[in-house]
């Protein structure tokens, strides 16, 4: 065995670069071995260094410089490189072992058409010299591909980063803008709706965060805003962005009025973004038909071809299984990748903003009382060491201070959705559907337990079809408790936000008619706004027990857990801080909440008709896998039992079954393993169809759930009734 220690230590080298990942000291040690190695040498070319750090700009990278990211880079090359030197040796020499089978016999094996595949064998025959040469022309190969590999792979990934960065630029910037035009018409001074921007770039997202990055250059380093938005033009991967940053500065050096300014963008952006949601819902629509075309019609003509053929002239199962098992389910899968990486941004399904996220539970261990605490609760103490003091102690050692109070937190943390999960069971699994898992892969593999086993002691094929209905089953059961949760929860967001720019629009009003803040609120509450009218209910007990209107509007914001809700609280409450007369500032949130709204529904309505292609298309694709197995199989298999009777004369003269008859190639069908096949490729189909209706018809595969579990009902209902499972 000891010729085979260098190719472990080799694959032991490739393994430890993911150590990393996953450890904070492997990773020091990596960086440290890195710049020992090339820091010195990804300085001295001053224009690369310059373009690779625009790249890492570009993408965003945080938390590491170009020195270390460049030095690692060449480590992880070189380290590859070398172990794949070592790899290409001895994948050379088992290449060879596998060919020392003689050049007869493999022609003996291969058809008469590509027997001349044979001549390799003789290159097990190779002279010593020879073999040297072809093992280090095999690692050197080898090797050179995964050093250049590693090396291509890790700057692609920092222009991929910046290309995905580019699309939520340029989907968030229509919001961001009318965010700044709000914030200015408000009367708020530029610099301080730069940097109330920067406070919320959670809740207003990637083009918030980029233009962030220019109001701590101001902050931090004495920036002017000119130069800090001319840097941000040059670094920015979004050409929208870094047209907004120039002509923003223009308007600042000229003295013009930024609020004017800011007008005419968010009308522009306004504008672009239908103009986008068209050309967006063309390409959806052109990937629907092209995923119908060639990702459900092609596999099922070419299995029903396969299927044919191996039934009357050679056995074709192990291509078919090729099919079934790794082509459908690869290139789905690459199917979905590709719609999110071209409409990643675009139209997408919104997700949850962090700020909403918040556990208002959390206290203060600082004495410092946060935006999320309760009026009077003033968190802990406040202590100059972080903790608090010791039971029974009137004066602990500091370090057992220490340490009692961080076990604390420690374990308050680990226990912190527990508490959740006990105390409101309903709103944890509503906010995180991923909760219902606990309870519902337990079940499942119970059910499976005492349904599915145990198994009877047969054939490969007998004892898989006793477990593979009840495991879809299972699945099916899993997958329909997880998008019963999660659909709730998106409904209901969805009927909140549905009245979003109603509540915006009378509380301008209101506002507008002379009344103050909190009055504003109090009347609003009143009035019906359907989904919202509950927690408005509370919002404004909130404010006549005396809490402030941006406290009660924060705590709104927490109960609702929606983006919409997030940006127009948001914006309300740091409108209320620049100015009473906050109407117009509300009337543009009620604008950007309605337009959002209407893109939205929008593009609901128009998938809907290619939602229904693709249930049509799996419904055709269910259907001729049936009739396979009910009919064509059947039928088959009695035309080659000899005395069957009963079948017309073919063109020759010859009776199907009988000699001279098409029947002649057909041997024993195993009919059981192709309806396996067929069930099983029906449900692949299922899962594949459903997940990429999720993802074009509403922006997420996590959307596509319900309709796996809708179509895995199909297939089971089909297959049931079919006798097949």
């Amino acid at each position: 065995m000891i010729e085979y220690l260098p190719l472990a230590v080799a694959v032991a080298v490739c393994l430890a670069l993911a150590l990393p990942l996953v450890d904070d000291r492997a990773d020091l040690f990596v960086t440290r071995v890195a710049l020992s190695a090339f820091g010195d040498y990804v300085g001295e070319d001053e224009a690369r260094r310059r373009a690779q750090r625009d790249r890492m700009r570009a993408a965003h990278v945080a938390g590491t410089t170009h020195r270390v990211y460049a030095s690692r880079t060449l480590l992880y090359a070189a380290v590859l490189g070398v172990a794949g030197s070592v790899i290409g040796v001895y994948a050379a020499a088992g290449l060879l072992a596998a060919l020392d089978v003689g050049e007869a016999a493999i022609r003996e094996a291969l058809p008469a058409s590509v027997e001349f595949v044979a001549v390799v064998a003789r290159l097990a025959d190779l002279g010593l010299g020879r073999l040297f040469v072809l093992l280090a022309v095999v690692s050197a190969t080898v090797g050179s591909g995964l050093a250049l590999g590693a090396y291509v792979a890790r700057w692609r990934l920092l222009d991929q980063r910046a290309y995905a960065r580019a699309a939520e630029i340029d989907a968030t910037l229509p919001r961001t803008v009318a965010f700044m035009y709000a914030l200015s018409r408000s009367g708020m001074a530029f610099p301080r709706v730069m940097d109330t921007l920067a406070e919320n770039e959670s809740v207003y997202g990637e083009a918030a965060t980029e233009l962030s990055v220019a109001v701590r250059d101001m902050n931090a380093f004495g920036t002017d805003a000119l130069t800090a938005l001319q840097r941000i033009s040059r670094r920015t991967p979004s050409d929208d962005l870094a047209d907004f940053s120039e002509n923003l500065a223009s308007v600042l050096g000229t003295g013009q009025s930024v609020s004017a300014f800011l007008d005419d963008q968010y009308e522009r952006y306004q504008a672009e973004a239908e103009a986008k949601q068209e050309q967006y819902l063309e390409l959806l629509s052109t990937f629907a038909e092209a995923y119908v075309t060639a990702l459900v019609a092609g596999p099922l003509f070419f299995i029903t071809i396969l299927v044919v053929i191996g039934l009357v002239l050679q056995d074709t199962m192990p291509l078919l299984r090729v099919v079934v098992y790794l082509g459908v389910p690869l290139a789905t899968f690459g199917f979905v990748v590709y719609v999110d990486s071209v409409t990643q941004g675009v139209g997408g399904t919104e997700t949850v903003a962090a700020s909403s996220l918040d556990d208002p539970d959390t206290p203060s261990v600082t004495g410092v009382r946060h935006a999320t605490d309760e009026p009077g609760d003033r968190g802990d103490t406040a202590r100059f060491d972080g903790g608090a003091a010791a039971e029974g102690s009137a004066n602990p050692p500091p370090a057992d201070r220490w340490t009692e109070s961080r076990e604390r937190l420690r374990v308050y943390d680990r226990l912190r959705w527990v508490r959740r999960l006990i105390a409101s069971p309903a709103e944890t699994v509503l906010a995180s559907p991923q909760t219902v898992l606990l309870v519902a892969v337990p079940v499942a593999v119970v059910g499976l337990l005492v349904f599915a086993f145990p198994v009877t002691l047969g054939t490969p094929v007998e004892m898989v079809g006793q477990i593979d209905g009840p495991i879809v089953a299972a699945t099916a059961f899993v997958l329909a408790a997880y998008a019963v949760a999660y659909e709730f929860g998106k409904r209901r967001v969805r009927r909140i936000e549905s009245a979003v720019p109603d509540f915006l629009d009378r509380l301008a009003s209101v506002n507008e008619a002379g009344t103050a803040v909190v009055g504003s609120v109090r009347r609003v509450a009143d009035s019906n706004l359907e989904a919202l009218t509950e927690d408005l209910r509370r919002t404004r007990r909130d404010v006549d027990w005396g809490a402030d209107v941006s406290t009660a509007l924060r705590r709104l914001e927490r109960r609702v857990r929606s983006p919409m809700m997030s940006r127009a609280v948001a914006l309300v409450t740091n409108a209320i801080r620049a100015s009473g007369d906050v109407g117009p500032v509300l009337r543009i949130a009620a604008d950007e909440s309605r337009a959002t709204w209407s893109l939205r529904r929008e593009r609901r309505q128009v998938m809907l008709t290619y939602l229904i292609v693709i249930y049509i298309s799996f419904l055709v694709f269910l259907g001729i896998i049936a009739a396979l197995s009910v009919s064509f199989i059947p039928a088959i298999e009695s035309a080659g039992v000899p005395g069957t009777g009963g079948s017309l004369p073919d063109a020759g003269g010859g009776v199907p079954g009988g000699p001279g008859g098409i029947a002649d190639g057909i041997g024993d069908i195993d009919v059981d393993a192709y309806e396996q096949l067929f069930f099983h490729a029906a449900s692949i189909q299922a899962v594949c169809s459903g997940l990429v209706a999720g993802q074009l018809g509403e922006g997420s595969v996590r959307d596509g759930v319900k309709h796996v579990v809708v179509l895995l009902a199909l297939t089971l209902v089909a297959f049931v009734a079919i006798g097949a499972v």
